[in-house]
């Protein structure tokens, strides 16, 4: 039987189409998915990501030195209030999973991990983290949710109170607070301004309710994706899993080279790959006729295969079919997808598609 949320009824009372995502029951759309992809570009949409993973590490000194092994990014760059998406890798440099992690300051450092990477995630961290002396608990008592959208601060005022959002609107994106017992972070995966909120579980239905009559829609996992690929942000086990590595999967951003001492984990097939040169590069393709893009479709210069398409959709906002691709380093900007046999021009460009309502392509 597939895990619930704390919304769960309220889901299914809004007539929600409910789906099996990574073992939970959650929400695709609630009628219109194209009408929730533009209540979050244009006002405010409420999604519940009640599934991600969340784990707290109480004591900040042994859990900083594991994650300065654990993860490709550097925690010493934080400091209390602050958040950093990273990678967290294997030996052989592919990516175990991508997450977001939190100062909290005396009360140490938040994780927030992928739904469908949970067990394998906890059964790689758990002997890391013994080996440091690191304590750990996975916080099931917390759910989840994220509002989104250029409205979406205005709306919160009505939730939240005026003194709350204006201390939220002084945070510069990944950055977080906590505030009448709620953990309130600016970070989102929509490419839009917002927040997500971790509440504890007790409440969350109530969180919603006030929310949702503050002119906030419901939006399903749909719209989150739509969103999430206009804005070129990379999903786990499409765009990225442990064959690939960040420098192949346009993440090289979130490797911290320096200090050359710190030993992270992957570091050493990461310099590998560097020095002998990255074979690909992550790019992304707009379709120039009709058509649908989607995963594992062939990218072709001529008669040569040059790689493939690791998610792809229509865009709502641009009207066209978008994808993000694994190919060929060298790309130029023309090539030809196949789709069902017949292959379609694309122009190769450099993802964001879209960004904070802005379209970021020609």
């Amino acid at each position: 039987m597939a895990k619930r949320t704390p919304l769960y009824a309220r889901h299914a009372a809004l007539g929600a189409r409910l789906v099996d995502f990574g073992g939970w029951d959650m929400p695709l759309h609630y009628g219109s998915q194209l009408d929730e992809h533009h209540r979050v570009r244009r006002a405010a949409g409420l999604f519940d990501v009640s599934h991600m993973t969340i784990v707290d590490f109480a004591d900040p000194a042994p859990t900083r030195t594991l994650l300065r092994h654990l993860l490709a990014n550097d925690v010493a760059r934080l400091y209390p209030g602050k958040a950093l998406y990273t990678c967290m890798l294997n030996e052989a440099g592919g990516v175990i999973d991508d997450l977001i992690v939190y100062d909290r300051g005396a009360a140490g450092y938040r994780l927030v991990l992928n739904a469908a990477t949970r067990d394998k995630d906890l059964a790689w961290i758990a002997p890391i983290a013994a080996r440091f002396g690191a304590a750990w608990r996975e916080r099931d008592d917390l759910a989840m949710l994220a509002a989104q959208g250029p409205e979406a601060l205005a709306r919160l005022e009505l939730v939240l109170g005026a003194a709350t959002v204006a201390a939220v609107r002084a945070l510069k994106p990944f950055h977080a607070l906590e505030a009448e017992g709620l953990f309130i972070a600016r970070t989102g995966y929509t490419g839009e301004d917002g927040v997500e909120i971790l509440p504890p579980a007790a409440v969350t239905p109530e969180l919603w309710d006030r929310i949702l009559a503050a002119d906030v829609a419901p939006c399903g996992l749909g719209a989150r994706d739509t969103l999430r690929l206009e804005a070129g942000m990379n999903l786990y086990g499409s765009d990225m899993d442990e064959t690939t590595t960040p420098l192949v999967s346009g993440l090289g951003w979130t490797v911290a080279w320096e200090p050359m001492d710190r030993d992270f984990l992957g570091r050493a097939a990461l310099e590998r790959q560097r020095t002998v040169g990255v074979p690909q590069t992550f790019v992304g393709l707009v379709l120039e006729e009709r058509g649908v893009l989607r995963g594992h479709q062939p990218v072709y210069i001529d008669d040569r295969e040059i790689g493939q398409i690791t998610s792809g959709t229509f865009s709502p906002t641009l009207t066209r079919a978008i994808a993000l691709a694994r190919v060929e380093a060298g790309v130029g900007v023309r090539c030809q997808v196949d789709i069902r046999g017949k292959r379609l021009p694309a122009r190769v460009v450099k993802p964001p598609f879209v960004r904070h309502g802005r379209v970021l392509i020609e």
